[in-house]
C-alpha cells in the first residue's frame, strides 16, 4: 500500500459499533440490506394513508439526519424517506468501495427498485443533488418531481472556499488533514463545518449544535470516515470531468421531471451564479432564490424549502389530485370522515 493512500477498511461485517445515531421524534431507522450495499434509512409516519412517496438524499459529509427539519414539515404532503448513502450517517462501506457518483446513484436506485415505492418525489442536497440528477435522467420511471437544494453540478470557476473539500480528493490530503487536525475537538470541527455551510450559523439552535458535536463524536470514531469524505470528494471532482452522455450538465438536460431549484445566496461551496445556468439546463424547472441562506437551505430555511416543494406539487397537479383523493374517500366514508378531515381540508 502506498503511504499516500487510506489505511485498509474492513468490511462491514466486522466493523466496531461505535454509538447510537440520534433519532429525532416520531422517526424511525431500519437497515435495509441490498445487492453490494447496505443503506441505513430514516423515515417518519406520515400524515394519513394514501400520499405518494419522496426520498431525501444527503451530501458530501452529511446524513439522513439533514432532512429531519423538512421532513416533519412535509410529512401531511408526502411519505417520505430519507437514507445515508453508503460510508455516511449509519450506513457502512459499500462492498465494492465505490463512492463515485455513479456508485451512488446506484446505491439510490437499487433501493428504489427493492422498495418498490417508485415513482418517487426525489430530494437531493450537493453531492446528492449531482447522485439524484444522474438517477432522474437514467431512470425516469423512479422520479415524479425532483428537488434540488444546492446540487454539486460542474463549475468552471470553482469557490475559493470549496478548494479545501476539492483537495481531498488529491490521494494522500486526507491522511495528511487527520495528522494535522489530530488536536482539534469535536466542537471545533463543528463550528468550522457551520461556518462553511450555512449562511448564518447563529440561526442553529443550542441543542442543534450539541446533537451536531454528537454526530460529529460518533462520526470520528468510525474507521472509515475519512475514506468516505475523501473518496467521494474524488467522486465529484471526477464527474466535473466527465464529457458526453455522462456529464451531468448533459444529464440535467434529459430530466423529464418537473425540477424545484433551490440555492444561496451566501452559498460558498456552490457558486449562486450557477442557478440561472441550473435553470436553463433543467427543461422543466422553477428557481427560489435565497439571499440569506448557505449550502444546507432544507436545514437553515426549511419553511420556505416546504411551501416552494407544495408550489412545485401545485403546479405539477400532485396536490390537485391528492385533493381529488381525499374528497372520493370523503364521499365514500360519509360523515364520519368528513367531520374528522375537516381541519385538514381549511388548511389544504
Amino acid at each position: 500500500m502506498s503511504s499516500t493512500e487510506l489505511p485498509f477498511v474492513p468490511p462491514a461485517n466486522v466493523l466496531p459499533k461505535v454509538g447510537t445515531v440520534r433519532v429525532a421524534e416520531g422517526e424511525r431507522l431500519r437497515s435495509v440490506e441490498l445487492p453490494g450495499v447496505t443503506l441505513t434509512v430514516r423515515s417518519r409516519p406520515p400524515a394519513r394513508e394514501g400520499l405518494p412517496p419522496a426520498l431525501y438524499v444527503h451530501g458530501l459529509g452529511g446524513s439522513s439526519q439533514n432532512w429531519s427539519a423538512l421532513m416533519a414539515l412535509l410529512d401531511a404532503d408526502v411519505d417520505g424517506e430519507a437514507l445515508d448513502l453508503p460510508g455516511f450517517g449509519d450506513s457502512p462501506p459499500p462492498d465494492d468501495g465505490n463512492y463515485s457518483v455513479t456508485g451512488h446513484a446506484r446505491a439510490v436506485i437499487r433501493f428504489l427498485d427493492a422498495s418498490g415505492r417508485g415513482p418517487v418525489h426525489l430530494f437531493g442536497n450537493s453531492l446528492g443533488g449531482a447522485v439524484t440528477t444522474r438517477v432522474a435522467a437514467v431512470r425516469p420511471d423512479l422520479v415524479r418531481t425532483l428537488t434540488l437544494v444546492s446540487p454539486a453540478l460542474p463549475e468552471i470557476r470553482v469557490q475559493r472556499a470549496a478548494v479545501p473539500t476539492g483537495l481531498l480528493a488529491v490521494p494522500g490530503v486526507a491522511l495528511l488533514f487527520t495528522r494535522l487536525t489530530r488536536e482539534w475537538t469535536a466542537e471545533q470541527r463543528v463550528r468550522g463545518v457551520m461556518a462553511l455551510c450555512y449562511g448564518d450559523p447563529g440561526r442553529v439552535t443550542p441543542e442543534g449544535f450539541r446533537n451536531a458535536v454528537q454526530e460529529m463524536e460518533r462520526r470520528l470514531r468510525l474507521p472509515y470516515f475519512w475514506d468516505a469524505m475523501a473518496r467521494s470528494a474524488r467522486g465529484i471532482v471526477n464527474a466535473y470531468t466527465l464529457g458526453g452522455q455522462q456529464g451531468l450538465w448533459r444529464q440535467a438536460e434529459r430530466v423529464l421531471a418537473p425540477t424545484l431549484l433551490v440555492y444561496g445566496g451566501r452559498d460558498q461551496l456552490v457558486g449562486f451564479r450557477m442557478a440561472q445556468k441550473a435553470a436553463r439546463a433543467f427543461r422543466d424547472s422553477r428557481l427560489v432564490t435565497l439571499p440569506d441562506a448557505g449550502h444546507v437551505a432544507m436545514m437553515e430555511y426549511p419553511e420556505t424549502v416546504a411551501m416552494a416543494f407544495r408550489e412545485l406539487l401545485e403546479d405539477a397537479g400532485e396536490l390537485g389530485a391528492q385533493r381529488a383523493r381525499r374528497a372520493d374517500r370523503a364521499r365514500a366514508g360519509g360523515d364520519a370522515f368528513d367531520e374528522e378531515g375537516t381541519d385538514e381540508s381549511m388548511g389544504g
